[in-house]
């Protein structure tokens, strides 16, 4: 069975070529949300506080999880540093890449995806895009001045090199819901148009020499905590696995229409290698099967509070208390991260991560190379 599941992600890798040549990426620029955010919104809006980084960094490190991320494990694998964030300009080291996602961030504008749970962030698509123009630029001008600005920032022939990452688009779906739509007017209305404006950021990265694509789909968003807690959902709706199916059925909707869109950008961009990473299926597995992989319930939080997925909107990770004069976790952290699907109800945990990692790994050796 495990390896009938293992084929089935290496074929969902759509740019796989048969050429055994290895790829080298001297750096990677990063694009998304908090699944993969190293600490954009803590350096904007202060750190994301503890327990997170727990497992791993012994103290938060600007991500939404207890230890790493994905894209943390793409840059392990790659042999280069963790991604500095962009927006971070204490101990940032840009010589290997850039980070510009934030947690929240949208394909669409603020002002057109209004509030996410905490809020929005400023950060949409289009503004991390203005930010890697203004970085590729000024990068190359201080390099220009030799001295330290040479092992701090990236080469110029690193940015036609480099391999360019996405995972956004789960939030402008859940934005819909929060704007009171239903899933067929996000599904008909929004989606054409966040599609429509997540092909024109890769072209515009393609106009500025980019070669090489990495495009994360959007996860079973209906298995997770917050969307359960925050929306509305009948008890019709709800599949064997605790997973609101309308929803990830709009993550699905949403993810079919992506593919499309690599698949027309690879025929209108004649240089481009764009690889389609189906994320889906890799958390989708897990959600179903998490036992079965060494997890526990895969629904349930491990840092919250609360409930029947111990999930508060009101006490999230990490929240405290001062009771009896001390200072105590209400929304505290399980005892094994480890076996844990769900973090904080929102995002998934570092050994989540990395079984998602190794799912979709294989197609790294591969995306420089054109369908």
């Amino acid at each position: 069975m495990k390896s009938i599941i293992s084929s089935l992600f290496a074929l969902s890798l759509l740019s796989l070529s048969s050429t055994n040549a290895q790829c080298h990426f001297p750096a990677i620029f990063n694009f998304g949300d908090s699944n993969s955010d190293t600490g954009g919104l803590s350096a904007a809006f202060g750190q994301a506080g503890p327990p997170h980084g727990a497992s791993f960094f012994g103290s938060p490190a600007g991500r939404y999880c207890d230890g790493r991320l994905v894209i943390d494990f793409i840059a392990e694998s790659l042999g280069l540093p963790y991604l500095s964030a962009f927006l971070d300009s204490v101990g940032s080291n840009f010589s290997h890449g850039a980070n510009f996602a934030t947690a929240g961030s949208t394909i669409r504008a603020p002002n057109t995806t209004l509030h996410q749970s905490g809020g929005f962030s400023p950060f949409s698509l289009d503004v991390q895009l203005v930010q890697f123009s203004n970085f590729h630029n000024r990068s190359q001008t201080l390099r220009s001045r030799g001295g330290v600005y040479t092992t701090m920032l990236p080469e110029a022939n690193s940015f036609s090199q480099a391999l360019y990452t996405f995972d956004i688009g789960q939030n402008d779906l859940t934005a819909g819901y929060f704007a009171n739509k239903t899933v067929e007017q996000i599904g008909t209305i929004d989606v054409p148009e966040v599609i429509s404006q997540f092909k024109n950021a890769v072209t515009n990265i393609y106009n500025q020499g980019g070669r090489y694509f990495w495009i994360h789909n959007t996860g079973p968003i209906g298995c997770l905590a917050y969307v359960i807690e925050w929306f509305p959902i009948k008890a019709s709706d709800f599949d064997s696995h605790e997973c609101a199916s309308p929803l990830n059925n709009l993550a699905q909707e949403f993810n079919h229409a992506l593919k499309q869109a690599v698949i027309e950008l690879r025929a209108f961009l004649s240089e481009a290698a764009i690889t389609y990473v189906d994320v889906y299926s890799a958390k989708h597995e897990l959600f179903v099967h998490a036992q079965g992989h060494g997890f526990k319930r895969s629904c349930v939080s491990c840092c919250g509070h609360g409930g029947k997925y111990n999930y508060n909107k009101h006490i999230w990770c990490g929240k405290k208390e001062i009771l009896k004069g001390k200072e105590i976790y209400i929304g505290k952290p399980c005892d094994e991260p480890d076996k844990a699907v769900v973090w904080d109800g929102v995002h998934l945990t570092q050994a989540a991560n990395k079984f998602i990692f190794d799912k979709i790994v294989p197609g790294l050796s591969m995306a420089c190379h054109r369908q």
